[in-house]
């Protein structure tokens, strides 16, 4: 397995086919998201027949699979969700977040397979959570030093059982790299900050996310057919990018569960 450093965050990599993977393979690809935040795997299987199949033994490969409730799963495969544009009539809404954060262990990874590409549109973007870390204003770090924030689930219809918050530190030390990422979400998941009052609390999310999303830290990654992308939720917010989209887009979406090697 070779990769291709991107810039800001991301690495192309190759010789790596989705499917089963062997142990070094997993405990390298471990580390690269660790390190890049986002995998970019190319010309992945193009046929429907049997892609999924592929892509969840890749995915079940790094771990136990993670679903998140109130999604609709696929009928083939129940590990895995649509999404996709097909059929409406407003482009779906997206800002910068993680996956499933109001839990108090989120998932590691999230992964999408480009089932279908629009003809014009339709990127996904990524902001390096590491440098957005690195490069906070004093100010700004010394406001949010030793606080958490509470993430909440928003628009899901989640069972009894199922959990609806959790605390998490604003800085969070990645559980493979040690390095330290800056770990928020979308500003409404982010109910509160811990030590603050309700306006202050929104005013430091908001300045978070406009820090960690400036363009010259976030990644737009252009899909093609066969492409297979896997990112690290402790290293990266993303973002669906829905404006100006021609054409069909859907995508199939799985989750792991847990970092391979941690419990």
């Amino acid at each position: 397995m070779k990769h291709r450093a991107l810039d800001p965050v991301g690495a192309e990599v190759t010789g790596l086919q989705v499917g089963p993977l062997a142990a070094d393979d997993v405990a390298a690809l471990r580390d690269l998201l660790a390190e890049h935040g986002v995998a970019v795997l190319r010309d992945q299987d193009r046929a429907d027949d049997g892609a999924d199949h592929a892509f969840t033994a890749f995915l079940r490969s790094l771990g136990d699979l993670a679903f998140t409730t109130g999604e609709t799963p696929l009928e083939a495969h129940p590990d895995l969700n649509l999404i996709s544009n097909v059929g409406r009539t407003t482009p779906p809404r997206s800002t910068f977040h993680i996956d499933t954060g109001y839990v108090a262990r989120p998932p590691a990874y999230t992964a999408l397979r480009a089932v279908q590409v629009p003809d014009r549109g339709g990127r996904t973007l990524f902001s390096n959570q590491y440098r957005a870390h690195d490069t906070l204003p004093d100010d700004l770090r010394a406001r949010v030093e030793g606080r958490t924030i509470r993430h909440v689930v928003t628009g899901l219809d989640l069972g009894p059982d199922d959990e609806a918050a959790a605390e998490h530190p604003v800085l969070r030390p990645h559980p493979v790299s040690g390095r330290i990422a800056l770990y928020l979400d979308a500003p409404k998941r982010c109910a509160g900050v811990s030590g603050m009052d309700d306006d202050e609390a929104a005013r430091t999310v908001t300045a978070l996310l406009e820090h960690s999303t400036r363009d010259d830290n976030v990644l737009h990654h252009e899909w093609r057919p066969g492409d297979v992308v896997v990112w690290d939720n402790g290293a990266v917010l993303h973002k669906a990018d829905h404006d100006g989209v021609v054409g069909d887009r859907v995508m199939h979406r799985g989750m792991v569960a847990t970092y391979p090697g941690l419990t």
